[in-house]
């Protein structure tokens, strides 16, 4: 009906063809009595590199979008072309959720709630736990932030670019005191001694396949957690199930990360629930 209230959103990033996140939002809006065009703008596909991302930025805001998600791997470069961030996105150096409203774009993160609330609703929280991070770059600033909260004890970072694992580390625990996080050099060294295994790298995506470090390493003993969700079952899951660990897959920081966008969007809640439902659909239909 012309009139009714709509939304023009997008997600930028790279290799992005998979994203169940368009459909999820456009379902969410119709549902609500929203229209609701979600498009993919996707690095890869364009042959577009990091440096587009403000001339990206421009096109949507002249376009009329309402906002735009962003993904690997733009999280952090996104941050000097925006006017203001959340209290989150500023406390975490990441943004993976901007709204284009009034000429001014604010950037916030929704990444941390929808991991912390995945956690909740699977394992219930991470107290007294020793957990290793793999990835500390956008998406695993805001794990690592959420797993802290979530009551770990302690956590162990690393990152192929040991700097920027030096940084988060530093980070955290001016955050949340002495001795709550630290760099390492070695992750299998440090899994050794923990409790539960987090991968925010992007390797097992469907576009970059593999094991983000030796299975050997894995145990029975651990809970492992996977924020990627395309594929559902990363190798590295697969590799932990088969050793007998709990898992957790991406899929439920997929959903709480965009009903906390969708919120953000269109000022409306989201039905967690119908999006859980709709996601499950989104998924056999993909298997099938």
């Amino acid at each position: 009906m012309i009139g009714e209230p709509s939304l023009l959103l997008g997600l930028i990033g790279a290799g992005i063809q998979g994203s169940l996140t368009p459909a999820l939002h456009e379902h969410e809006a119709g549902a609500q009595g929203l229209r609701c065009l979600y498009r993919l703008i996707d690095l890869d596909r364009l042959g577009l590199g990091g440096d587009a991302l403000a001339e990206l930025l421009t096109a949507a805001e002249r376009m009329g979008f309402t906002g735009l998600n962003i993904t690997y791997p733009c999280k952090q470069t996104v941050i000097p072309l925006l006017h203001a961030l959340s209290d989150e996105a500023r406390a975490l150096g990441a943004v993976n959720t901007v709204v284009l409203r009034d000429g001014r774009r604010i950037g916030h993160n929704t990444d941390c709630f929808g991991f912390a609330d995945n956690v909740r609703r699977h394992f219930g929280d991470f107290a007294d736990a020793s957990v290793v991070q793999l990835g500390a770059g956008g998406a695993g600033a805001a794990v690592a932030y959420a797993t802290l909260t979530l009551g770990a004890r302690h956590l162990a970072l690393f990152d192929i670019d040991a700097a920027r694992a030096e940084r988060l580390a530093a980070d955290l625990t001016a955050r949340f005191g002495a001795g709550r996080a630290a760099a390492v050099a070695d992750p299998g060294a440090a899994l050794a001694a923990a409790d539960g295994l987090v991968n925010t790298t992007p390797i097992g995506m469907e576009k970059l396949p593999g094991l983000p470090l030796d299975a050997a390493f894995l145990r029975p003993a651990l809970f492992v957690a996977d924020i990627i969700y395309v594929p559902i079952e990363t190798a590295l899951l697969a590799g932990a199930r088969a050793c007998g660990c709990r898992t957790l897959d991406g899929g439920g920081m997929a959903v709480a990360q965009a009903a906390e966008a969708f919120r953000l969007f269109s000022g409306r809640a989201a039905d967690l629930d119908r999006l859980d439902r709709h996601f499950a659909t989104l998924r056999q239909a993909r298997s099938a």
